[in-house]
């Protein structure tokens, strides 16, 4: 970790983290995005494919869904910053393609300095977690976002704090049936977030 922790230091000094054994077969470490004055920080789990490659957090299929659901609450885009609790893509190669894999504990917690850097840099005054694995690494191994999510929450990393699923999980919902619900689900949590939004 290095010494200053503003987010182009930070950006720069990822990219020769060696934390955990993730580097290996990764393009790159995808490290956050957005302004150090957003007011709003949005915690994933691990890059995807398409983010590993763009060197971005929530380029593919997973944000534009959450782009969507951010303009549907009116939160400025400019005014979120977006990143992973894992920094290095992890995947399981099957032919050509490499699917996503759950980080492990460890891997999470070597990451977590970096993740813990961030957040102080931007010191958000909404913080959303959005699945297990972000969820975990922030609020404990016991935390379950399918209890508390849809209302804020008292933590010591923001004013507020939400939990939702990972967007990429409505996408993976087994059934067209399945997934308009998850969506909409995704999309009711991210009103509630919206309008804690316009408090601030």
């Amino acid at each position: 970790m290095p010494d200053k922790h503003t987010l182009p230091v930070l950006r720069s000094a990822v990219q020769t983290c060696r934390g955990c054994t993730l580097y290996k077969h990764a393009t790159q470490a995808v490290f956050g995005a957005g302004s150090a004055a957003s007011r709003v920080m949005l915690i994933g789990e691990v890059p995807g494919d398409s983010e590993d490659l763009a060197g971005k957090p929530f380029v593919g299929p997973a944000g534009r869904l959450l782009d969507e659901a951010l303009a549907l609450a009116q939160i400025p885009r400019d005014e979120v910053y977006v990143t992973n609790a894992v920094k290095h893509f992890k995947f399981t190669r099957r032919g050509k393609r490499r699917i996503h894999d759950k980080p492990t504990r460890y891997e999470i917690q070597a990451c977590k300095p970096w993740l813990g850097a961030e957040l102080e840099a931007v010191e958000p005054d909404i913080v959303v977690v959005m699945g297990a694995t972000a969820a975990q690494s922030l609020l404990g191994p016991s935390f379950r976002v399918t209890k508390e999510r849809g209302h804020a929450l008292t933590t010591e990393l923001a004013r507020w704090t939400f939990a939702t699923v990972h967007p990429a999980a409505v996408l993976r919902a087994p059934d067209d049936e399945a997934r308009r619900a998850a969506k909409e689900e995704f999309i009711a949590d991210f009103d509630v977030i919206g309008d804690y939004f316009k408090k601030l």
